[in-house]
This record gives C-alpha cells, structure tokens and sequence, in this order.
C-alpha cells in the first residue's frame, strides 16, 4: 500500500465522510485512473519525435505508453487518418498513487512562480484534467538528452458525483490547487 493510499483511507476518507455527509464510507469518492496524453503535433514530419515523447512519457511513469493515431484527416496540419500524432499511458492503482504523490510533492512544487494549479479544470461529472507546459519538471527527465520541450495533459479520473467532491478530494489527498 503506498503513501497517498494510506492517506486516503486514514485522514481523507473520514475528513469527506464529515464534510459531506455521506451515511456510509463507501461513498467516499475515490481514485479510478490517471492519464497522462503527451500531443506530438511534429510527428507527422519526424518520426523521432514520437520515440522522444514515448521514451520521455515511459521515464516519468513508469509503464509503457501507447501510441495515439489521429482519427481524421486534417490538410491544414498535414495529418491523414490513422498516423500517430501522440502517446498516453493509463495509470491504476499502485503507480496512479506513486504518479500522483510524486506530482503533488515533487514536481508541481518545482514549476517557476507556481500559485498552484485551477480549480476550473472540472468536466462536471467529477473528473479533473490539468496540462503541464514542460516536461523537463518531472526528475527522471535528463534535461541535457531532450531535444525539444513538449507539454502534457493530466486527467485524473474519479467517482465523485459532483466537482465539488472531486475538488474536495483531490485537495485532502494534497492537490495544490489556487484560491479561486
């Protein structure tokens, strides 16, 4: 059991239950999955890019990222159908705990001039997606091997009904998010 899944069940779920009002623990909203898309727009013109993003995307969590194709063909951008425009790796259980508290403790802490993150990134049905512009924070990146600076889109999945329970949640399990 990790770190953050110890807190969870030991000080969040109670501090909800509390908050909330919830008659039994099991309607607690919890943690489903973590995605975490890397978008390689320049693909389409080096194919190298792709392998950096993927190498880069499989260093900072840790599991092997799958390749995202385009769905529909875009001459503006110089993209047909079906070729490979990104990546994305789906984290559950033990490594979506580890990403999130490596996230929340190391890495958001070392973006310049952090005020932390918006609490308006909620879909309404209680999941919560953020992006990252960089991904020379994450301490696993050897920052002297990248060869160009891409961003990346964090979804994190929950089974909060509302986005005030998953703002509630994300914010005890230590999500720094700014006043609003």
């Amino acid at each position: 059991m990790t770190r953050l899944q110890e807190k969870h069940i030991k000080e969040v779920t109670p501090a909800l239950v509390q908050r909330f009002g919830y008659k039994n623990p099991m309607q607690v909203p919890g943690l489903v999955k973590v995605v975490v898309n890397m978008g390689v727009g320049d693909a389409a013109a080096d194919s190298k890019a792709l392998d950096a993003a993927m190498e880069d995307l499989a260093m900072i969590t840790g599991q092997k990222p799958l390749i995202t194709k385009a769905k529909h063909s875009i001459a503006a951008f110089k993209i047909r159908s079906g070729m490979a425009i990104g990546a994305k790796v789906t984290l559950r259980g033990d490594r979506m705990y580890d990403f999130l508290d490596k996230l929340v403790n190391v890495v958001l802490p070392r973006i310049r001039d952090f005020q932390g993150i918006s609490p308006k990134g909620c879909d309404g049905r209680g999941n919560y997606t953020f992006g990252l512009r960089e991904q020379l924070i994450f301490p696993e990146i050897d920052i002297d091997k990248v060869t160009k600076t891409r961003g990346m889109d964090i979804s994190v999945v929950t089974t909060a009904k509302t986005d005030e329970e998953a703002i509630e949640l994300l914010r005890a399990l230590g999500m720094p998010f700014r006043a609003a």
